[in-house]
């Protein structure tokens, strides 16, 4: 058997190897040239197509720029921006979120008004939209849907979305939202990060290139005008402006105040057997005890809570006479009834990635937040006694009082899409609530500030 297998003479050995190596060595020359190609396409003629097709802008207020491709609804163009600014989509605080998915969230968050939230992930829009993960609360008709002024990403997804759903692209085109993609969100977050949040405007290019400077001195005229996130009371935009009730079996109801409140807080209050009764954020302390609610939660939502001194004044006026419980800035409102403060911060908590621990267990649990200002620890009374901080920073994350029914958390436990590791704080809500109706009177207080 052996005898009838062929053997190469060395001729022919030397020749195959030859040929083999004249083959590699065209072979790596193509490689070589298709590598020098690609590097110079990255660096050098990619930049340069980009700023060819770059139609859209990210102007921040200190005059830097973010080239992009508009997506969505077009962005003004610098001729076409108002004086003066009449809000709405396009302008706002620009943040960042650094959550990697939950976008169509995010977009109908009303705590997101009055801001553009730019995505660290570097995609965005690959699963589409659907309205079952709407987060809007019980709005009145005629309100958008997306609560933020603009959406800045990386790369935008464009391909096929299942059955039943739309592009992001095309709900953001619905809702009247630009969104601007191929954007250095890393270089962005980074200049925010260390420079902290500031206002800017999505603003398009008359030519479909760069920014003339005209146009760019235009833009910057436009954002000095622009109102800071400090100051502003945008609770007019957002939440219910007349009674709500979502009533489901069980025998606890919760008053709650719309401050531009998240659609699933209801949802998690239902799953318990808690029926609510929805306030406009104007209420009075009066309305919301006629109802007879077994409590009363002042829920998330946009703006500075320092210049929201009727709500805190509501909340004063229900202290001791009803559970009171506060998710994001219904904390903050609560925190200033007891007599403490609230400041910006710096850049904020933006993302679903926010470690807190309990200062009672000492427990630590991954949360979802979305907030530009805090409280101040350092102002808080005597009674008043920290219940969760932020494992990164030490900020405030959650207050009790010690004689009072009172609970809050700054993050959102209802988490969604997630995470979910604090949905027990609606059970903790639900149990305050549990004991104080069982004690039917009025719970003395020991803190004089009240």
């Amino acid at each position: 058997m052996l005898s009838q297998v062929p053997v190469a003479s060395p001729q022919g050995i030397s020749s195959g190897l030859t040929n083999f190596v004249s083959s590699c060595t065209v072979s790596a020359t193509k490689v070589y040239f298709i590598y020098i190609y690609v590097l110079y396409f990255i660096f050098v003629g990619g930049k340069e197509d980009q700023e060819k097709m770059n139609d859209c802008f990210l102007v921040l207020e200190d005059g830097e720029c973010f080239g992009g491709i508009s997506f969505g609804c077009r962005a003004p163009k610098a001729g076409e921006l108002g004086f003066p600014p009449a809000g709405g989509a396009g302008a706002g605080e620009v943040v960042f979120n650094t959550a990697m998915g939950g976008y169509h969230e995010m977009l109908t968050d009303p705590s997101y008004a009055g801001q553009i939230v730019a995505l660290t992930c570097p995609h965005g829009g690959n699963y589409g939209c659907s309205d079952d993960w709407s987060e809007r609360g019980p709005d009145e008709p005629g309100l958008p849907e997306i609560k933020l002024s603009g959406l800045v990403v990386r790369s935008l997804y464009s391909g096929p979305v299942p059955k039943g759903r739309i592009p992001l692209s095309e709900f953001l085109r619905r809702n009247c939202v630009p969104g601007i993609e191929g954007v250095d969100t890393r270089a962005l977050t980074l200049r925010l990060r260390d420079r902290g949040s500031c206002t800017g405007l999505l603003v398009s290019s008359s030519s479909g290139s760069a920014l003339s400077a005209s146009e760019m001195d235009r833009a910057l005229a436009f954002l000095k005008a622009v109102p800071s996130m400090e100051g502003r009371n945008l609770l007019p935009s957002v939440g219910t402006r007349s009674l709500k009730c979502r009533d489901v079996p069980g025998n606890c109801r919760f008053a709650v105040v719309d401050c531009g409140i998240k659609g699933n807080i209801l949802r998690e209050l239902s799953l318990r057997g808690v029926s609510s009764t929805v306030f406009p954020w104007t209420a009075t302390a009066e309305e919301i005890l006629r109802s007879s609610p077994d409590g009363v939660l002042f829920s998330n939502g946009p703006g500075d809570p320092a210049v929201l001194s009727s709500l805190a004044e509501v909340i004063r006026e229900l202290l001791g006479r009803l559970p009171v419980f506060g998710i994001c800035l219904g904390h903050q409102l609560i925190a200033h009834a007891l007599g403490g403060t609230t400041q910006k911060m710096k850049f904020g908590h933006h993302g679903c990635n926010h470690p807190v621990r309990d200062e009672r267990t000492g427990q630590v649990q991954v949360t979802s937040q979305n907030h530009g200002f805090e409280v101040d620890g350092s102002s808080l009374p005597p009674g008043v006694n920290v219940w969760f901080r932020n494992a990164n920073d030490g900020t405030v994350e959650g207050l009790y009082h010690e004689c009072l029914p009172v609970l809050s958390c700054q993050f959102h436990p209802e988490g969604a899409p997630g995470p979910r590791d604090s949905l027990w704080v609606f059970d903790e809500f639900v149990k305050a609530a549990a004991v104080f109706s069982a004690e039917k009177e009025m719970i003395p207080c020991r803190h004089a500030g009240i």
